[in-house]
């Protein structure tokens, strides 16, 4: 199945899911309010890190915009690409409404997989799966 594009506007800043086309991209659904969220965060803040080539894009759908940067801030969340969709446009394309959900998506654009809940993304199988698509 062929990821759905989606365009995000956050502070000056303009993210097309697209625009990754040819590398593979582990999209990350979270909010602030989510705590398995903040358990992911280190793990895949160190797979962008340790396998350069996946993108590490982690879209929030927070309502509160304070909220949210003030999340970004407080729990150092950097070495990925980090955006709020006020819209809720992106999550709700791909069907997810509770998160952490994720979704791998290869370099074609296509749905490999989808992880419900905090996974560490640091396992060997995992980064294995992500090395080999």
């Amino acid at each position: 199945m062929v990821a759905p594009d989606f365009t995000i506007q956050d502070a000056g800043q303009s993210v097309r899911l697209d625009q990754y086309r040819g590398k593979t991209v582990v999209l990350n659904f979270w909010a602030s309010w989510c705590p398995p969220c903040l358990e992911e965060f280190p793990s895949l803040m160190q797979l962008q890190h340790q396998v350069p080539n996946v993108v590490v894009l982690a879209v929030s759908f927070d309502t509160d915009n304070e909220a949210y940067r003030q999340y970004v801030t407080d729990n150092h969340l950097n070495n990925m690409v980090v955006v709020r969709d006020a819209t809720q446009k992106s999550n709700l394309a791909f069907g997810t409404t509770r998160p952490p959900e994720t979704y791998v998506i290869d370099g074609q654009g296509r749905i490999r997989r989808k992880f419900i809940g905090a996974q560490d993304w640091t396992s060997s199988e995992i980064e294995n799966y992500l090395r080999n698509l």
